[in-house]
């Protein structure tokens, strides 16, 4: 792999962009209410979301196979079912359903293209979060129908986008993962990275900067010998160290001292001792720097971290069953490498891998695709994960209680609050800041806001 090579122009484009929230409020133009800030943690803990840009198909992800609810998937589904006679799913699983309020014991498959993610099922390393989407409040079907309570431009892929990273509809203007970093003191200067063009980690003061998928940055125009590109750095240093009248040539100034010494830790991360874990193609970059990435960061003191990563291919209107198996293999292939890495660096106990997507899938089928949903299912992968099942499987009637449209449009029953309450409250942000900033005036709503599954 070759380096991200990016000129002060390319780097003030990227991570300043992605971290203007962050600069302005250090300079006072944003005030940082939301952030309580109040904690300065001991141990270290890292999440790492994988975005599955497209709109996954939740519903072929993992399938009910119990007597009410799997002929009617099938009825729905058509030529684009899963059935375990035609090996589209591996062999079926049975678990007690949790984070309810009357458990069951539920059967289901996972899709044949993901075997390392169900070989991690059976480790108790997986659960799988049912029925998840984007919500403010407990929605009934006839609130649905009226268009009340309903997300803005709930079937719109960058809306949609917008608003699951952000963990609300109202959008936010911040991002949960970065909201959460929020609440922590003395975290250093390098507490998100992303991969892809995601601002999932971006808070009041927390910044996610943007580097390529080799895990390197560095500045264009280097020299030789090295003593010269030393100097032509320290002279850049130099420059953009000055005080500026200008508020926003000072902001970018701040951005780009910022990309400078982080360019310093990737690589640092990337000359660490080799990983002997095979990553695939595709995905395998993302995962490998991953794994360098947080275990130079945990040595060098880092006490807390989130990155943010992509899979794609999940926009299946047409071709379903062939592309949606090839982008859920290729998802499957990296996550399973990223865990096994994880394991191989010592910190499959202190990090946690979760799966978002803008939205699900419609039941219908649409000929041989599919057409833009709402709710669907994620997965959370890692050593602290509590396995199984959590939520119920909606009902799976065309027009039936929990489809807004009569198309299959699933109505979540559990929200982006919960489930990011729950990833939060193991990260060790107190309830009252899950509350009051990271989900703020709408976690409330909702009865649960500990699904369990991280123990």
């Amino acid at each position: 792999m070759t380096n991200k090579t990016l000129s002060r122009r390319d780097f003030l484009g990227t991570s300043a962009k992605l971290s203007a929230l962050t600069t302005l409020a250090s300079l006072g133009l944003l005030r940082a209410t939301d952030a309580l800030a109040a904690t300065a943690p001991t141990d270290f803990k890292a999440i790492v979301c994988v975005f599955m840009f497209g709109g996954n198909d939740g519903l072929n992800t993992i399938v009910p196979l119990d007597a009410q609810r799997y002929p009617k998937y099938l009825a729905a589904r058509g030529t684009i079912a899963l059935r375990l006679a035609e090996g589209t799913m591996l062999p079926a699983r049975n678990a007690m359903t949790r984070g309810v309020d009357v458990s069951e014991n539920q059967s289901f498959g996972i899709h044949a293209q993901m075997p390392e993610i169900d070989a991690l099922f059976g480790q108790g390393k997986v659960a799988a979060v049912l029925n998840v989407g984007n919500l403010s409040r407990p929605l009934s079907k006839a609130d649905a129908v009226a268009g009340i309570g309903l997300p803005t431009q709930l079937f719109s892929h960058p809306d949609q986008t917008i608003q699951n990273q952000a963990g609300s509809p109202s959008g936010a203007g911040t991002d949960w993962g970065g909201r959460l970093m929020d609440q922590f003191t003395g975290l250093g200067d390098v507490p998100s990275i992303s991969f892809t063009g995601g601002i999932w980690g971006n808070g009041v003061s927390c910044a996610m900067d943007l580097i390529s998928d080799s895990g390197l940055l560095e500045v264009a125009g280097g020299f030789y010998p090295p003593d010269a590109s030393e100097a032509r750095r320290a002279a850049l240093l130099k420059v953009i160290a000055k005080t500026e009248n200008n508020v926003l040539q000072t902001a970018a100034n701040v951005q780009l001292q910022k990309g400078i010494a982080l360019s310093g830790k990737l690589a640092a991360a990337a000359a660490g001792s080799p990983l002997s874990t095979p990553f695939p193609g595709n995905m395998g970059g993302q995962m490998a720097a991953t794994v360098k990435f947080l275990r130079e960061r945990k040595a060098s003191g880092s006490k807390r971290e989130i990155v943010f990563c992509s899979a794609s291919g999940f926009d299946n209107h047409s071709a379903h069953n062939d592309q949606h198996g090839f982008a859920l293999s290729q998802f499957s292939q990296g996550v399973g490498a990223l865990y096994a890495g994880l394991v191989e660096a010592g910190l499959a106990d202190e990090v946690v891998i979760c799966s978002m997507s803008e939205f699900g899938r419609c039941l219908q089928a649409a000929g041989d695709g599919t057409d833009h949903g709402w709710g669907s299912h994620h997965l959370v992968i890692g050593g602290p994960v509590l396995g199984g099942l959590y939520g119920n499987f909606p009902d799976y009637t065309l027009g039936g209680p929990d489809d807004a449209t009569g198309r299959g449009a699933l109505i979540p029953r559990i929200s982006n609050q919960q489930f990011g309450a729950t990833l939060g409250k193991w990260f060790g942000v107190d309830a009252n800041a899950l509350q009051t900033a990271v989900f703020k005036d709408e976690l409330a709503n909702f009865s649960r806001q500990d699904l369990g599954f991280m123990g």
